[in-house]
């Protein structure tokens, strides 16, 4: 090999992938899990909001696992549903693990999402589990009598109104919103199920909708380990580099621009949302 065979043979070439590192791509669900969205997508997780950066994730040509990081007090059960099977999807088809690390809190569907995991880490402070099913309402009969406000309601089909709020609350109702309170309870319980396998444990208080910090979560199998994001991915992945796939912002994210009502109104919903874990 002559002089300038040398030289140029250690030039590396256009598309040389050999210095190239393997990939751990991380996906934020951080927020209220609502089907709506906000002025600024900012704190909340539905699939049109996510899909963008679950799909960036899984998309790296030297991909080694997609790691979860999961901060969330739950919310809508339908979007938690499709969140979860679209992880699987991709995971499936890219053939990788995904681990999920609960931060503060993974309850309700945010433990559905975090279930979608092959395994599943917390902080021993974090909050985990909420397996179970809740809604919630306001009264207004007595507020219209008092200012002697008639509600007038027309509906075609005797069960349409069904939990007005305006109208004095029957007992048929409730038994109605229950029943299904009872049927997603059953889907959630047999999602985990599905999931976790044998490493659940049989206590009776597993699927009670409480909560527990994380190290009892590991005795119960909710999780598998204490631990936190770089630590574990450090130990498991320590050659690879850590990458974070964000999703598309909204246009008006990208302006700067928001309502204020709106705004207003959704850091109510999350605030509640968030306190019934005193957080």
């Amino acid at each position: 090999m002559g002089t300038t065979q040398r030289l140029t043979s250690r030039i590396p070439m256009i598309g040389d992938k050999t210095d190239r590192k393997d990939v751990v791509a991380v996906v934020k669900l951080h927020g209220v899990i609502n089907p709506q969205p906000t002025p600024l997508a900012r704190g909340v997780i539905n699939l049109a909001a996510v899909e963008t950066a679950l799909t960036r994730a899984f998309d790296h040509d030297r991909l080694k696992a997609v790691a979860l990081q999961i901060n969330s007090p739950g919310g809508a059960p339908t979007q938690s549903g499709l969140i979860a099977e679209r992880i699987r999807q991709l995971a499936d088809k890219k053939n990788v693990p995904v681990l999920a690390f609960a931060e503060d809190l993974a309850a309700s569907g945010g433990y559905w999402l975090a279930c979608a995991a092959d395994e599943i880490f917390a902080h021993r402070t974090s909050l985990v589990g909420s397996i179970g099913v809740i809604s919630g309402g306001f009264g207004f009969t007595g507020l219209l009598d008092r200012f002697g406000v008639e509600r007038r309601l027309y509906t075609a089909g005797k069960n349409k109104s069904r939990l007005d709020p305006f109208s004095p609350e029957k007992p048929e109702d409730v038994e109605w919103l229950g029943k299904l309170h009872n049927q997603l309870h059953e889907m959630f319980v047999d999602w985990v199920r599905e999931r976790r396998g044998d490493r659940l444990t049989s206590e009776e208080e597993l699927f009670t909708g409480d909560v527990w910090l994380g190290a009892k979560a590991q005795r119960l199998g909710l999780v598998d380990a204490l631990g936190s994001l770089r630590d574990v991915l450090a130990e498991r992945y320590p050659d690879a580099e850590i990458v974070f796939a964000e999703p598309k912002k909204p246009l008006l994210a990208r302006l700067g621009i928001g309502a204020p009502a709106a705004a207003l109104l959704d850091a109510v919903e999350s605030r509640v949302a968030w306190s019934r874990f005193g957080l």
